[in-house]
């Protein structure tokens, strides 16, 4: 059994969550408000270490036609750090739609706060599972 942390990155929060791949499902861990990269890393890596992950997931923010704009490469670019910063491995796995389905799950449960980034990232996290060798 593998545990990962799954990440949402954009320009001024990052959803986190977690999960395993035994179980194939992932849990909204936190909502991290972005702050310096070396602050960003030291969060990741606290949680990480708390959760026991073992790899880690980040969310790559393809075009709708497939494409890479701007955000995608600044996203690869924290990721390689990332990796090089923890010593874990890091993923990038498609995240395209995953905000829009984490506002409609939501409000669908009735959730009042305003950013849902964990949501957003436990579904990159389960949609990786889903692919079978998660």
């Amino acid at each position: 059994m593998t545990t990962w942390l799954a990440l949402d990155f954009g320009e001024r929060r990052i959803g986190v969550a977690v999960g395993s791949d035994e179980a194939r499902l992932a849990r909204p861990l936190a909502v991290l408000t972005r702050r310096s990269r070396r602050e960003d890393f030291a969060a990741i890596a606290r949680l990480a270490a708390e959760a026991g992950a073992e790899r880690i997931l980040v969310g790559l923010p393809y075009r709708m036609d497939g494409s890479e704009g701007p955000q995608a490469q600044r996203v690869r670019r924290f990721a390689r750090d990332l990796e090089r910063r923890l010593g874990l491995p890091v993923l990038l796995w498609d995240e395209r739609l995953s905000s829009f389905e984490a506002e409609q799950i939501a409000a669908e449960i009735g959730r009042r706060r305003r950013h849902h980034d964990d949501i957003a990232a436990a579904l990159i996290l389960e949609s990786y599972f889903a692919r079978g060798d998660g």
